[in-house]
């Protein structure tokens, strides 16, 4: 019973924390998104102490991140993806060979040997799709052409990230690189969004009726989470983020007839869940460690590499849309987020990152985490034309 009261406590201490930073910073003319990083921060270990993630927390964080990237498919089209697709490539790839080199180059002139060196800037490779999603969301900007340049990117991105890490690990522990296996890997991960996207949309499209099929009202909604939960599952088990799986399984359900009634209903959802995994981003905050200005100074290369590496990744692939239209792109692609904290904790287990190094890592990818929502936002509220893509 303690127990239980104990985690209701920190649910609710998590959930006010999100409306007031929220509340905040939509005052301050900032994204909510902001605030809500900003007040994990403030109450977790590093500085109030109130909350201490656990894994309670991260399964609703979790949980949120997934629901968010699902109704931002339900605003997406696939034939909206297939216009921007020349775009988007080149956007995924180059955000993720820009920013892989500069790490490695910057990693071994700090010391660290070049397998070690690769390990490193593989945290600096994939973009964080839930926060700048969150941005457009809150902007009512998914519709633009940027918008879905940066979501289609998102998804090459991660399968991208997928296997250099993959290839990354295998060096640390002087395993021979094998190319056959990796190929494997690329080939099922492509071949699941191919698969999953196209045919999934193909039969929405002609039989969305079978979603009222059921007597419950409110089938169409449980239908579509399901979905929803399921493919986020089979993602992680082609080595993909579930947030992927979510964003599909949301892009098959935009193509129902009940589009619609879906944002409606789920809108109550998001606004339970998806604070958690903001604000628990913010907890793991650390700021301590940088009490020293050596760490001060490594923080500040670091988050400076991975802001500009990604920025020119993204503007060089955009460059289609305009100047202006691939700032937007650049920008959208800067967040690191928790796929940058996620390599930092394999790095630190695999004993390749010192404490320093991992809470440099950590704080970089949650202070691009942080920069670019007002950025973004600032870019989207001026008037510009969106150009074509390619």
């Amino acid at each position: 019973m303690h127990d239980a009261s104990a985690i209701l406590l920190q649910l609710f201490t998590v959930f006010v924390a999100a409306q007031i930073g929220a509340e905040i910073a939509q005052r301050l003319r900032l994204p909510g998104v902001v605030g809500e990083i900003a007040a994990g921060a403030a109450i977790g270990p590093a500085a109030l102490g109130w909350v201490h993630p656990g894994e309670a927390l991260d399964v609703l964080a979790e949980i949120g991140v997934v629901l968010l990237l699902f109704s931002v498919g339900l605003e997406t089209r696939l034939e909206d993806l297939k216009r921007v697709g020349r775009s988007a490539f080149l956007v995924g790839v180059l955000g993720v060979i820009v920013p892989f080199v500069l790490g490695t180059l910057w990693a071994h002139s700090a010391g660290f040997p070049w397998h070690k060196s690769l390990f490193v800037a593989a945290a600096f490779v994939a973009t964080s799709a839930g926060i700048t999603a969150r941005v457009l969301q809150e902007l009512g900007a998914l519709q633009r052409t940027e918008s879905r340049v940066i979501l289609g990117a998102a998804v090459i991105d991660d399968i991208l990230a997928m296997l250099l890490l993959g290839v990354v690990v295998a060096l640390q522990g002087g395993e021979q690189l094998r190319l056959g296996p990796l190929l494997v890997v690329l080939g099922e991960a492509v071949a699941f969004i191919g698969v999953i996207g196209w045919l999934g949309t193909r039969v929405m499209r002609r039989r969305s009726d079978w979603l009222d099929k059921p007597i419950n009202p409110l089938s169409p909604l449980s239908i579509v989470l399901a979905m929803c939960l399921g493919l986020a599952f089979l993602s992680t088990r082609f080595g993909l983020a579930a947030i992927i799986g979510a964003f599909l399984a949301g892009m098959i359900a935009s193509e129902s007839g009940q589009r619609h009634q879906l944002e409606q209903q789920t809108r109550p959802l998001l606004a339970l869940l998806t604070p958690f995994f903001f604000v628990i981003t913010g907890t793991k905050v650390d700021v301590s460690v940088f009490a020293s200005p050596a760490a001060l100074s490594m923080l500040a290369i670091v988050t400076g590499i991975a802001l500009i590496s990604k920025l020119a990744g993204g503007f060089l692939g955009a460059l289609a849309l305009g100047r202006r239209g691939a700032l937007i792109v650049g920008v959208g692609m800067v967040p690191r987020g928790e796929v940058g904290v996620v390599i930092a904790s394999l790095g630190l287990s695999a004993g390749v990152f010192s404490d320093q190094t991992y809470a440099v890592i950590v704080a970089m990818s949650l202070l691009t985490a942080m920069v670019t929502p007002p950025v973004l936002a600032l870019l989207l509220r001026r008037p510009t034309d969106e150009g074509v893509a390619g």
